[in-house]
């Protein structure tokens, strides 16, 4: 009896009464086949190696002669033999008890256990390599199609490739402790938006995240703990599906000005050396008249007219991506006054871990003004809630 490790289709599959098969995506096998590996087929053991998907059939306690028999099937079928001239009368169909599923999840804690000469199995939904001194992702693992978590914290890895954004199932992205110093603009316009739910970049090197990392609007959890950031993502507030964030240990002087519309579950700043804030000392950058440029801008994204690389030269695109909002609502690119004032993060979390030891829960946040006006209303405001 030949017992199938993994299903088949095409040819395979049309052998459903001759080796069982579990529901699969079907290849063909017409000038599909890399290697057969027969070197033990007398114990009733073989492997035959697909190049689409690239993935080992492995046939073991199997009757030698009906083995022999269906290799020479298959081989024919190779090279285009037509189904119903395969001799296929001698084979008996698998129990389904007989039958292996295929492996789901991997976990390899140690450098020892890491395979270097086999392939992963290709239906892996969970993949853990950790403590394994990876200096960089295998690229094996980037043919993992079905993987739903991948985990290589407690490496050596410093660059992501770009082709992580390929595995179009990935829900959770593990990369704590290693050694990363960015998270590239290619991953954050990847399949991940649609994905990515989890991702942990605690104790790593990195500084800054890019503007497009806010277009990973699934994102529930969010780990940033001890890194080396100076700010975090300008957009932040585009993340409406984030409930747990935490970026503790980091260099962050305040909070961008989108932080106030996030909605969390659980927000952890604690050891960021946060600035007192100074509503009262604003940075000008106001330019009386406002430029024909900077009007334009403003009502572009103020009436939302549509725009694009198409009709406007990239770096106008790039600024109108990163407009400032007003407290008035509108508005406002390179012309504007920036201060800084504290916000409670009860505001925008039920449960908040204390920013320092003192029992604080505040932390200053951004804002920015339109003009003299809109800055003049506010610090009214401010000056008679402080009386």
């Amino acid at each position: 009896m030949v017992r199938c490790w993994r299903p088949q289709g095409g040819l395979l599959g049309s052998l459903r009464n001759h080796c069982l098969p579990v529901p699969l995506p079907s290849p063909q096998l017409k000038e599909n086949i890399e290697q057969f590996f027969t070197r033990f087929v007398e114990e009733g053991k073989a492997t035959v190696r697909l190049k689409e998907p690239a993935v080992d059939v492995r046939l073991s306690k199997a009757n030698a002669s009906h083995l022999k028999n269906f290799l020479s099937a298959v081989r024919l079928a190779h090279r285009g033999t037509d189904v119903e001239a395969l001799p296929l009368a001698a084979l008996v169909p698998a129990k389904t008890s007989e039958i292996e599923k295929p492996k789901t999840k991997m976990i390899i804690t140690s450098r020892k256990d890491y395979p270097l000469t086999k392939n992963f199995p290709y239906f892996l939904e969970h993949l853990q390599a950790s403590y394994c001194k990876l200096a960089r992702v295998d690229m094996r693992m980037l043919c993992l199609k079905k993987l739903l978590k991948l985990d290589l914290s407690h490496n050596h890895i410093k660059q992501l490739p770009a082709t992580i954004g390929d595995l179009i199932c990935l829900q959770e992205l593990h990369l704590h402790d290693n050694h990363l110093e960015s998270f590239s603009v290619a991953l954050c316009k990847s399949t991940l938006q649609k994905s990515l739910q989890l991702l942990d970049l605690s104790q790593n090197k990195i500084k800054a995240l890019p503007i497009q990392f806010c277009q990973l609007r699934e994102l529930v959890h969010l780990k940033l703990d001890d890194n080396e950031l100076i700010r975090l993502p300008f957009r932040m507030g585009q993340l409406s599906q984030l409930r747990f964030l935490s970026a503790a240990r980091n260099k962050l002087p305040f909070l961008p000005s989108d932080f106030r519309k996030l909605s969390l579950e659980n927000l952890d700043l604690f050891g960021n050396p946060f600035e007192q804030p100074n509503p009262l000392v604003p940075s000008i950058q106001l330019k009386i008249p406002l430029t024909l440029l900077e009007s334009a801008a403003r009502a572009t994204v103020n009436y939302r007219i549509p725009y694009g690389h198409h009709l406007l030269p990239s770096h106008l695109c790039e600024d109108l991506e990163v407009a400032k909002t007003c407290q008035c609502g509108s508005a406002c690119l390179a012309s504007f006054i920036q201060t800084t004032v504290t916000m409670n993060l009860h505001h925008v979390a039920h449960t908040v871990v204390l920013v320092d030891n003192m029992g604080g829960t505040e932390a200053p946040i951004i804002c920015y003004f339109c003009s003299l006006t809109c800055y003049s209303q506010f610090l009214d405001r401010y000056l008679l809630s402080s009386r």
